[in-house]
């Protein structure tokens, strides 16, 4: 109780230690030697790049360093220092450390390796260097990290070399790999893009991810936040902020590496096959917001774009190029990120006509042929003829800054500066978009210097990925927005669900007829089902129930009946019906299983059959998917994964997004479904999870049967975890504090 009562002030001084770190006024290098290189890159990119405080070296023999003096000890310094950039050996880490919090040092960057990377002595050691920290009130970044660039700042601790000039701009970019970090800072340069803080996360020992996430979200300088993951070691403070960003409209871009199902889940039924680790990340990501790419060009040229345009207010596009082969391969990969190209209005096609030559093409894509050589105003003017389109919510004009210069470079620069003017002062965003992806050279960057003209997306495809995944964002974006408006206040919302009780060990699954009873009681539909303990009761049962019927084996730990030979179907008469019982009876004792007899049930034939499961994923915690079921759910893998909790819309959304959506709405005759009634039942299900929380490791019903109006479970299994001290959920107290 008290860990988690003092969390909330743990977590607003943790803000305050960020803060601090990323903006020193003085700082000393400890270890400083001309004989590293990482020595020379630190002192030489605060120097190069015009950090305004003092530097101080530390070398243990106080001899010139960089051709400056340099201090034996970090007692020695003439005056208290803000950072401490420590590049000491591995053994000498700990003493140095004592050293720093001695001196009154608050904050620390620490780039020596051969802590937890390296193994069990090495993490033994970084647990030191943490309980040290904690206990003497140093807040570190690393070990085992490159450091961090705070460019708005010029503040550069950064432990490889940056290349001048350093371009400051609106793009804060969090790095899980040291290695990584110069060739993005690189990239983002030759796009143009300016970044307002990278850092380079090292081994996250006290400062992670998520804290560096929570200052970007709050800091002025940043409109976008670029992450490369490894993966998330503070899951439920991941999705708080995911969903703070995207209240403030400051799009998150992520590339997540890691797309096996190493480590997935231990779920047994077939959900735990469809829901790996890469698609339950997809899933949410996509329910918070958070934009998912897969390359890091494009993780810079999206950045890059959403920095520059906001949120677009629609997925209407207008395109003007100057070649015709280019309005094709747009027109293809426009189609496949889901951007619409309008047909312009009869007014735009006649101002079009006025501007472009008789031999051009006046629709959407615009191209105005390779006459702007002779015309070097046409794209502009072009751009102009269709702006005020009403079918348009953007536009994209196809071009690109120039690579060198004429000797008389007037006429150029002037027609950048009034497309740069138009671009500026129009009421639609209007993005500049190059044919391939080239450099901006540094002439280039001058012209858009110069000229006030925007930064260029980087080639069709990367751009036209980049405008897809924005447009969608938006859309994101402006629902969130809406749902906010539109939700209930704080007092009126929904507390957290009521757990279950449950026996202490309920074993490790239920078989179909403990767990069709079970989730009855909870308001998900079931078939009508008797448990028959020998044939004649079996017969009994299906007299009752109506022929056809079923016959199953009841046995909890047969999971799937059929592949041993358990159900039976088609059943017409008692005998049909104890010959099958005495079958699926047997089948399930020869495989030694606990039999406790067999399930009678009616037989249901038609509609459609859905897969509905739940299973607890070690990371993100509960996760739905719903899909098509039956015998077809592992051949054709239509499934929709949502992480809990969801509420109905969402439900309906994972639905509708299905590949085989339309068969509810009754192709050739069949029976249209009620989406509605199948989203209730689905409900029901994910707070039935929800409610029994770390107990659970997965339920499936598959099928979920649903004609028309009537949705049943035709079967059901639950698998149970073993709950021991160490087995926490998500949702937990103990994985909501500030430690890791």
């Amino acid at each position: 109780m008290a860990a988690q009562a003092s969390a909330p002030a743990a977590r607003a001084a943790d803000v305050d230690q960020v803060r601090r770190l990323f903006n020193p006024r003085s700082v000393a290098l400890i270890g400083a030697t001309d004989k590293s290189r990482w020595s020379w890159s630190i002192f030489g990119n605060l120097q190069l790049h015009g950090f305004a405080g003092p530097v101080y070296l530390v070398n243990p023999r106080g001899v010139p360093v960089h051709g400056r003096d340099s201090y034996p000890s970090v007692a020695d310094l003439p005056e208290p220092v803000d950072l401490a950039f420590v590049m000491v050996p591995t053994s000498a880490v700990l003493g140095v450390l004592t050293e720093v919090a001695d001196a009154g040092i608050p904050s620390v960057v620490l780039l020596t390796s051969g802590f937890a990377e390296v193994g069990a002595d090495g993490a033994e050691l970084e647990r030191q260097v943490v309980e040290l920290a904690r206990r003497r009130g140093l807040t570190i970044l690393g070990p085992n990290g490159n450091g961090f660039i705070n460019a708005a700042a010029r503040i550069t601790p950064y432990g490889l070399p940056i290349d001048d000039p350093l371009l400051s701009g609106p793009v804060g970019v969090v790095l899980q790999s040291g290695a990584l970090a110069s060739s993005v800072l690189t990239f983002a340069q030759t796009r143009n893009v300016g970044v307002s803080l990278l850092v380079s996360m090292g081994n996250e020992s006290m400062v992670s991810m998520t804290d560096v996430m929570r200052y970007l979200i709050d800091d002025d300088a940043t409109r976008v936040i670029a992450l490369f993951i490894e993966s998330v070691r503070r899951p439920d403070e991941f999705i708080a902020l995911a969903r703070e960003a995207l209240a403030k409209g400051k799009p998150i871009v992520a590339i997540k590496v890691g797309r096996s199902q190493t480590g997935a889940r231990v779920a047994r039924a077939h959900t735990g096959s469809l829901v790996g680790d890469d698609a339950v990340v997809d899933a949410v990501f996509g329910q918070h917001g958070v934009i998912r790419v897969d390359c890091l060009e494009d993780l810079i040229i999206t950045a890059g774009l959403l920095a520059a345009t906001g949120p677009l207010p629609g997925n209407r596009v207008g395109f003007v190029t100057a070649s015709g082969g280019a309005s094709e391969i747009i027109a293809d990969r426009a189609e496949d990120e889901g951007i619409e190209i309008p047909e312009f209005a009869p007014a735009t096609v006649e101002r079009l006509r006025r501007v472009v030559p008789e031999f051009a093409a006046t629709q959407n894509p615009v191209d105005v042929t390779g006459y702007i050589l002779v015309d070097r105003n046409l794209l502009r003017n072009a751009l102009t003829a269709v702006h005020d389109d009403p079918s348009l919510d953007t536009l994209v004009v196809v071009t690109d800054l120039p690579r060198t210069l004429p000797a008389d470079p007037t006429l150029i620069l002037d027609g950048f500066r009034q497309s740069g003017e138009l671009i500026r002062s129009s009421a639609k965003p209007i993005v500049v978009m190059g044919n391939t992806l080239t450099d901006i050279t540094p002439v280039g960057r001058d012209v858009a210097s110069q000229t006030g003209f925007p930064g260029v997306l980087g080639g069709i495809h990367h751009g036209l990925t980049a405008l897809g995944r924005a447009v969608r964002w938006s859309e994101l974006y402006r629902a969130s927005l809406a749902a906010t408006a539109a939700a209930p206040s704080p007092s009126l919302s929904a507390s957290a669900p009521t757990p279950l009780s449950l026996p202490d060990e309920p074993g490790a699954s239920w078989s179909e007829y403990r767990a069709s009873a079970f989730v009855a009681e909870h308001g998900i539909p079931v078939v009508p089902s008797v448990l028959a303990t020998d044939p004649i009761a079996a017969a009994e049962a299906a007299n009752a129930l109506g022929y056809p019927v079923v016959v199953k084996l009841a046995a909890d730990e047969i999971e799937h009946k059929s592949d041993i030979g358990g159900v039976k179907v088609g059943l017409r008469d008692p005998a049909e019906v104890m010959a099958a019982y005495a079958d699926v009876v047997s089948a399930g004792r020869e495989v030694g299983a606990d039999v406790q007899g067999a399930l009678v049930q009616p037989q249901r034939s038609g509609g459609v059959e859905l897969l509905v499961g739940i299973v607890t994923d070690p990371v993100w915690g509960q996760v739905l998917a719903v899909g098509l079921g039956g015998v077809w759910v592992e051949i054709l893998r239509d499934t929709a994964i949502r992480v809990l909790p969801v509420d109905r819309d969402q439900i309906l959304q994972a639905l509708r997004s299905l590949r085989g959506a339309q068969l509810f709405d009754g192709p050739r005759g069949t029976e249209k479904a009620d989406l509605d009634a199948v989203a209730d039942a689905i409900a029901a299900a994910a707070a039935l999870a929800g409610r029994l929380g770390g107990r659970l490791e997965a339920l499936e019903i598959n099928p979920l049967l649903v004609r028309g109006s009537q949705v049943e479970a035709l079967d059901t299994l639950i698998t149970w975890r073993k709950i021991e001290s160490k087995s926490l959920s998500r949702t937990d107290p103990a994985l909501r504090l500030s430690s890791p």
